[in-house]
């Protein structure tokens, strides 16, 4: 039987946990397997990884450690913007994502984690920065 190997395109489902055991993606729940080729520089290195040498059919869990996934929480990330710097009319709210125009130009996504009287607190690290993650993966198809 075929192994799946680097640059093979495979079709797999799979359930993405953090550590307290709540699910943050899940491709059953949304019943469409993901489809992509191993290797990808756009995926976590950790799940490219754990299907190198799986054939069909194959299960497997895996922890991914914060530096294989979306890597450290990086304080530098966060800032602090006076609340007269909000735009009229952009409500914000704990927790809501926002895209943010930097001071060089480029725009970065960032999460209102802090609000006061006079400022608001955004952080500019992925949601899933600082954590491990444990993946539930099936392989359902080498192509």
């Amino acid at each position: 039987m075929a192994t799946a190997k680097l640059g093979d395109r495979v079709r797999v489902h799979y359930q993405g946990r953090l550590e307290d055991g709540r699910v943050f993606s899940s491709t059953y729940a949304e019943n469409e397997p993901f489809e992509f080729t191993i290797g990808e520089p756009n995926l976590l290195p950790g799940f490219n990884q754990a299907l190198v040498g799986m054939a069909e059919g194959d299960k497997k869990t895996i922890v991914v450690p914060e530096e294989n996934a979306y890597g450290k929480h990086k304080p530098e990330f966060v800032f602090c913007m006076e609340k007269s710097q909000v735009p009229e009319g952009l409500e914000v709210q704990l927790g809501k994502r926002l895209q943010v125009r930097l001071n060089q130009g480029s725009t970065a996504i960032v999460t209102v984690t802090a609000i006061t009287d006079d400022t608001v607190i955004l952080d500019a690290n992925d949601p899933l920065a600082g954590k491990t993650i444990t993946f539930e993966i099936e392989l359902l198809k080498i192509r």
